[in-house]
């Protein structure tokens, strides 16, 4: 699959059996449809589900971020914003293909989700972690 952002080669990254797409160029990832809600569940994270069509439904904020092209139907896709507080902007395929999350967004996400919890890693903070080495998050 080729990166929406950079145009360069992905390499599928698996984790808890859920394939994604990662550009090691620009350090994005594609998720596609239901992939995101496949690993918010596996982080016991699914009573907040954020599924695509209910992403799609969300307004589009102002951007002077270009729009990307989908890597499956080429077209081009939405700025959304997402989380709970809705700062981090992702791109998502009007066709339902799949959403993709810039460098660190996916740890961003997470983040915000489950929160930042103290002392002794527990499984989810090993995920955060986790995702964070393998998707180059920025601190």
């Amino acid at each position: 699959m080729i990166c929406p952002a950079c145009k360069n080669d992905m390499i599928v990254v698996e984790h808890n059996e859920i394939e994604l797409d990662y550009c090691a160029s620009c350090h994005g990832v594609w998720f596609d449809s239901g992939e995101l809600r496949l690993l918010l569940k596996s982080m016991s994270l699914e009573n907040r589900d954020l599924v695509l069509h209910d992403i799609l439904g969300y307004p589009e904020p102002r951007s002077s971020e270009k729009k990307r092209r989908c890597p499956i139907c080429t077209r081009k896709m939405k700025k959304t914003a997402i989380g709970p507080q809705s700062e981090i902007l992702i791109d998502v395929c009007w066709e339902g293909d799949g959403l993709w999350f810039d460098s660190g967004e996916v740890v961003d996400l997470i983040r915000q989700l489950g929160g930042e919890p103290l002392g002794e890693q527990n499984s989810q903070q090993r995920v955060i972690s986790y995702l964070g080495e393998v998707f180059k998050a920025q601190e």
